[in-house]
């Protein structure tokens, strides 16, 4: 009788399903992506809020610049009677007028008088109430994370569903934008009762090889919408103070003052008798 020998465990290696080894690449691909993710959508919140920061406190004071500069150029036009200074006068005026929706996009900050009281603060002596930061916490963070994870749109076999996951996603983003985690916890429980995608169609690799084009084609959008972000203005300001963007403000501020008070010299010079 011949001697048996047990067959020896394969090792991770040995014969594991070619799928298997495709999933853990597509499930580290999907983890990597959802962390890049969550950076530039950081990043975009943290420019919006420096942005309306930036408006809110410097504002004013651009206003007052572009005014000091048409009342110069005025009382120059008006001493010289020049053609060319009188050019000047109406182009410097000209660039005195509102943007378009100002009132619209900040009336939250408008007073009866047209401007904000913290609006006006950084003419003044009086200190700026600055707006609310919203900084993601890391249960938000993991919220996010997880429902991004299970509700990516190209995880859709159809358009209806696609369309689902689309609306979904773009609530998700709001919430985490507010860093709500409230609602994030509520958006958990909706998509955990809601209609599971259906079997079926292509086979598992070929959904796989699909999620892995899906993921390199969404990596390289969101590495181009980080670039926009980064080389904005306002992104290029926080690049330069990324620990403390609050005294960035603050030396751009004493710098406008300090121009403004130039101006109203030279304009009271001009026009006194």
């Amino acid at each position: 009788m011949s001697e048996q020998t047990v067959p020896e465990e394969p090792g991770p290696s040995g014969d594991e399903r070619p799928e298997a080894r495709l999933e853990r690449a597509v499930r580290a691909a999907e983890q990597a992506l959802i962390e890049f993710e969550i950076a530039v959508e950081t990043f975009r919140v943290e420019v919006e809020n420096f942005s309306r920061l930036h408006h809110q406190k410097l504002g004013p004071m651009y206003s007052r610049l572009d005014e000091l500069d048409a009342l110069i150029a005025e009382a120059k036009a008006a001493r010289t009677g020049d053609a060319e200074d009188l050019r000047r006068a109406r182009e410097a005026r000209s660039l005195v007028m509102p943007m378009p929706g100002v009132e619209e996009l900040f009336h939250d900050w408008m007073g009866s008088d047209g401007i904000s009281d913290d609006a006006g603060a950084m003419l003044t002596d009086r200190s700026v109430k600055p707006p609310e930061r919203v900084r993601p916490t890391e249960e938000v963070r993991r919220l996010y994370r997880e429902l991004v994870r299970q509700a990516h749109p190209d995880l859709a076999q159809d358009e209806a569903e696609r369309e689902r996951r689309d609306a979904f996603i773009a609530r998700v983003n709001a919430a985490y934008g507010r860093g709500e985690e409230r609602l994030l916890r509520e958006l958990a429980e909706e998509w955990a009762a809601g209609p599971a995608p259906e079997k079926g169609g292509p086979s598992e690799s070929e959904e796989l090889y699909a999620r892995l084009e899906w993921l390199s084609r969404r990596k390289e959008l969101l590495s181009v919408v980080a670039r926009e972000l980064e080389d904005s203005a306002i992104g290029s300001m926080l690049r330069m103070a990324p620990e403390d963007p609050d005294r960035l403000l603050e030396e751009i501020a004493e710098q406008l003052l300090a121009q403004v008070a130039e101006r109203e010299a030279e304009l009271a010079a001009m026009v006194a008798p």
